[in-house]
């Protein structure tokens, strides 16, 4: 598939890319499923620009891509209908609304004596964060349960990735990927023993390693930080959190574990993708120009990955070792996002804020309701806390 290649699709002005992308990533609350739903309203449903068909090809092929999957797929399917300037447009005006708002909140939320109504809300919010990447992580084991198979070995396999990704996001913090890649590489061993010998060279291709992070803090670090956000992160969205909190928190110093409970909080309720929470750090670290390097570093891949592999993806999601890699990858993020989860109950610094993780909990798993109301009522639940005198920061 290829801009100007593949099936015809109608020529589609940049004007009406930029005001119907900038649309989503306005209205776009509730994180990758609601992003995914408003993209085939507009592209299949209302406007026919693209197959619903190839428009499932899409989310397929970038789901294969690390990094946040529903930016890449709204990167993806303006690069379908003008190439890479329908692609900067799009991307752009999909990335933007949600950045200016996760880059003038932090002021707000971050500042050294915010007013007590913001830091009750805060506190509040961050309180929940726990609660939500479980429930991230819950509504991703279906689709890669039936990815790996039935039988007993594939599903033992399976149930031991997830294990081995849940224990590096509680013990190992930013080097969690190196688990996540060594799953993928697993799979991708077992299944090559069991394949034809022509399959098997196929499958035997191999993964760059992992660079080391800068030892001091400063730009070069966050600009790491950033990029392994964007490029190392397999499964997008809260698989970001263990990757970033340790490096934030507590290798250099940027944000207090509150603050930083915050930031995930503030990528949640803001619109657009959640990997913005990159940018709440860069925020946190470097103040505004920290904030616009960290997001250009984390999203400048999902651009890279779309617009030079767009017309490999069709080959990329036939491939027996791209397959099987993600078929091991994939349980793995999964506990590492639901691991994510003690790590940042951890965080916590009151007894209230435990109650509110509860009561979050209830509403997501139990009565079965949204994430963004969660959050809300998480942090309305915080500027009570605070206007009754409980600690808050």
């Amino acid at each position: 598939m290829e801009g100007g290649e593949g099936p015809a699709v109608p020529r589609v002005g940049l004007g009406t890319i930029a005001r119907e992308w900038g649309r989503i990533g306005c209205t776009g609350f509730g994180g990758p499923p609601a992003h995914i739903a408003l993209l085939r309203r507009l592209c299949v449903e209302r406007r026919g620009w693209i197959p619903a068909a190839e428009f499932e090809e899409g989310i397929a092929a970038t789901n294969l891509l690390p990094g946040p999957a529903s930016t890449q797929l709204a990167i993806f399917t303006a690069w379908r209908l003008r190439g890479l300037p329908g692609a900067l447009v799009g991307g752009a005006a999909f990335i933007v609304p949600g950045l200016v708002l996760s880059g003038g909140l932090p002021a707000l939320f971050l500042a050294g004596s915010p007013p007590l109504w913001v830091s009750g809300a805060a506190a509040g919010a961050g309180s929940a964060v726990a609660a939500v990447a479980v429930h991230a992580a819950g509504g991703l084991v279906p689709a890669s349960r039936q990815r790996a198979g039935l039988g007993a070995a594939a599903r033992g396999r399976w149930f031991g990735y997830l294990l081995a990704g849940a224990a590096a996001a509680v013990l190992l913090g930013p080097w969690m990927v190196l688990v996540l890649l060594a799953a993928g590489m697993a799979e991708v061993a077992v299944r090559a023993r069991g394949a034809e010998p022509r399959v098997r060279r196929r499958m035997t291709w191999s993964l760059p390693p992992v660079l080391a992070a800068p030892a001091t803090g400063g730009l070069l670090a966050l600009a790491w930080v950033a990029f392994k956000v964007g490029a190392l992160s397999y499964g997008g969205g809260f698989v970001i959190i263990p990757m970033m909190q340790t490096d934030a928190v507590h290798t250099y110093h940027w944000m207090t574990g509150a603050q930083f409970l915050n930031a995930v909080a503030l990528g949640q309720i803001t619109p657009g993708p959640v990997v913005q929470t990159v940018a709440v750090v860069g925020y946190a670290a470097a103040g505004v120009p920290g904030g616009l390097l960290a997001a250009a570093f984390a999203f400048a891949a999902s651009f890279l990955f779309v617009v030079l592999g767009g017309p490999h993806f069709e080959r990329l999601r036939a491939d027996a070792g791209v397959q099987a890699f993600f078929t091991g990858a994939g349980p793995a993020v999964i506990g590492a996002i639901a691991g994510s989860a003690v790590p940042l109950a951890l965080a916590l610094q009151s007894l209230w804020q435990y109650g509110v993780l509860v009561l979050a909990a209830l509403w997501l798993f139990a009565a079965r309701k949204g994430v963004v109301g969660a959050l809300l009522g998480a942090g309305a639940l915080g500027i009570a806390a605070a206007l009754v005198g409980c600690p808050v920061g």
